[in-house]
């Protein structure tokens, strides 16, 4: 029952802080309708079985079994994952994402990184551990450009500049 009400807590707490965070960018319905599918038995199950509580259970469940169902259910359902917007084609193309699925992403890892890191998170955090994950995303160019943008203004002038930056230049 402490996984079950541990993960439970985590991605409640999770999906309140993206809502705020899109709220305080202008993108009402996407802070609404945000992770959602964490819900669902297919995601929520498997994130019971491998919560851990100081990180995503989804890479737990990769790690002993090499693939999350969660994961795969939850990318397919969530515009703001730029895996979300992979064509599956030969090559596999990255697509460019629109603005306000950028900004729900970069909420998101805000957000993530508030969750999971609690009392030692940082404005440059989120952007830490994006650079640390670069080299491994087929994310269109003009999406790695924004999303760097963002995170890194976030970590040079804090989360009130930066959601006032967002909503002065992407959220007009």
């Amino acid at each position: 029952m402490g996984r079950f009400f541990g993960h439970l807590k985590t991605i409640t707490l999770h999906k309140i802080r993206v809502t705020k965070l899109c709220f305080r960018c202008g993108l009402y319905k996407q802070g609404i309708l945000h992770d959602l599918s964490k819900y669902t038995p297919v995601e929520f199950l498997s994130g019971v079985k491998y919560y851990q509580g100081d990180r995503s259970p989804i890479n737990r469940e990769k790690e002993v079994i090499g693939y999350s169902l969660g994961w795969l259910h939850h990318k397919g359902r969530n515009k703001h994952h730029w895996e979300y917007w992979l064509d599956n084609g030969d090559p596999i193309k990255a697509i460019e994402m629109p603005v306000n699925y950028v900004i729900e992403m970069f909420c998101d890892r805000v957000a993530a990184c508030q969750t999971y890191q609690k009392e030692a998170y940082r404005d440059d955090s989120a952007l830490r551990y994006y650079l640390n994950g670069k080299s491994r995303c087929l994310m269109h160019e003009n999406t790695h450009a924004l999303l760097e943008e963002l995170l890194t203004y976030l970590s040079d002038h804090g989360l009130d500049e930066t959601i006032a930056y967002i909503r002065k230049h992407y959220r007009k």
